[in-house]
């Protein structure tokens, strides 16, 4: 019996307090870095503090197409949605950042190449209010 494949889903906005800590959970495991700029997932205010924040993170789409306009196919989809990334087949062009239409591919200036969220779910464990979880992909995301 195969796991069932699992994406990131923010499901209570209401309670964000812009800790960010799921980005710098995000950012210190996967990066090795100390900085939100090097976080696959974003959170930003929905318009000013008065207005709460918003996540932006990829969806596990079903068709991705960050993974399509990707020509050395250093991105390919991920079962269950959202996509799998080998560094090394990447060219740096960036064209996988143009082609996501939420803006969840986040540019590495450092080193020339996209960090998009793998569905670890490190960032729900770190979220104080609950705010994230993984949740199984039971029917596909198409954008």
């Amino acid at each position: 019996m195969s796991a069932v494949p699992k994406r990131l889903a923010a499901v209570y906005m209401e309670r964000c307090i812009g800790c960010y800590s799921c980005m710098l959970a995000c950012s210190r495991y996967r990066m090795r870095s100390l900085s939100l700029e090097k976080s696959a997932i974003q959170i930003r205010t929905a318009g000013g503090i008065e207005r709460g924040f918003i996540a932006v993170v990829c969806r596990a789409c079903a068709d991705p197409p960050c993974a399509k306009v990707c020509e050395p196919k250093a991105l390919k989809p991920r079962k269950g949605g959202g996509v799998i990334f080998n560094p090394k087949l990447c060219t740096g062009c960036g064209k996988c950042v143009e082609a996501c239409i939420i803006g969840a591919v986040v540019w590495d200036e450092e080193r020339r190449m996209p960090i998009i969220c793998t569905h670890c779910g490190l960032c729900v464990d770190f979220c104080p209010h609950g705010i994230l979880r993984l949740e199984p992909v039971e029917k596909e995301v198409i954008w």
